[in-house]
């Protein structure tokens, strides 16, 4: 059994997609834009839906359409603190948790002086978004592995915002401010009970490239079994070393 948190298969968009690969490829942006929120047939957008369809708009396009709206709007901006709005929009648009308290700031600001539609589409017309997802990728939570120009506490704090694989973003309660404000590091939690891991007697095995601090082996590839309590320093041990997560599963 996986982590609680993992990597997500690409799904895009191709020139020969046939009717049903459409339908995965829809049900895949409305999960991840909308939190794994339950969508009424009702609230779908078919009018989107038929122009990605006939090829009018791109994924990304389509990204945007579902970010602006309504239901968007009434799951993660009417209800929530600005500061869980944002931090919502980074991990459902970019598919990872705000950097620092400098990302949280400019996009307050942007929200402030530009209004909600600027807001969303400061992240999906970024050289970010473009890089990882281009135009017809479904974002995805690309955060579980280390990656080059991504700070190593992003990895951690995905933990937080991803909760399990049955778990939606109802909370409206932000996850990273105190953190983030005090430029603190993130522990990794275990999700709540009900989710697809609910206890902390199990074992986790680490798959990690090394980096250049770390002396003691010759090896590139190192791999490591730690208790759950072990979790979150081992993964700093690494990171400390210059080292790249590869994965992160659970053992018997």
């Amino acid at each position: 059994m996986s982590l609680w948190v993992i990597d997500s298969p690409t799904v895009e968009l191709r020139p020969n997609t046939s009717e049903s690969e459409l339908q995965t490829l829809i049900r895949a942006v409305y999960k991840q834009v909308l939190g794994n929120a339950y969508l009424l047939e009702s609230e779908r957008l078919a009018t989107a839906e038929s122009q990605l369809r006939d090829r009018k708009i791109s994924v990304r396009e389509f990204v945007n359409a579902v970010a602006k709206s309504e239901i968007y709007q009434s799951l993660f901006f009417n209800s929530s603190s600005q500061y869980r709005f944002i931090e919502l929009n980074f991990k459902h648009l970019l598919g990872r948790p705000p950097a620092d308290q400098a990302e949280i700031s400019e996009h307050v600001r942007i929200y402030n002086e530009q209004g909600y539609d600027a807001e969303i589409e400061s992240y999906i017309d970024s050289n970010e978004y473009q890089q990882n997802f281009g135009e017809n990728i479904v974002p995805y939570v690309r955060s579980t592995s280390s990656q080059i120009g991504i700070k190593n506490v992003t990895f951690n704090r995905t933990f937080s915002l991803v909760r399990g694989f049955a778990s939606s973003d109802g909370d409206r309660k932000a996850k990273l401010i105190g953190d983030i404000g005090s430029n603190l590091p993130t522990s990794i939690k275990a999700p709540a009970a009900g989710s697809s891991v609910n206890s902390t007697d199990k074992r986790f095995l680490i798959k990690a490239v090394k980096g250049a601090g770390n002396l003691r082996t010759r090896l590139g590839n190192l791999e490591y079994v730690v208790n759950y309590n072990q979790l979150s320093g081992q993964v700093q041990n690494i990171h400390r070393t210059g080292g790249k997560i590869i994965s992160i599963t659970e053992v018997a």
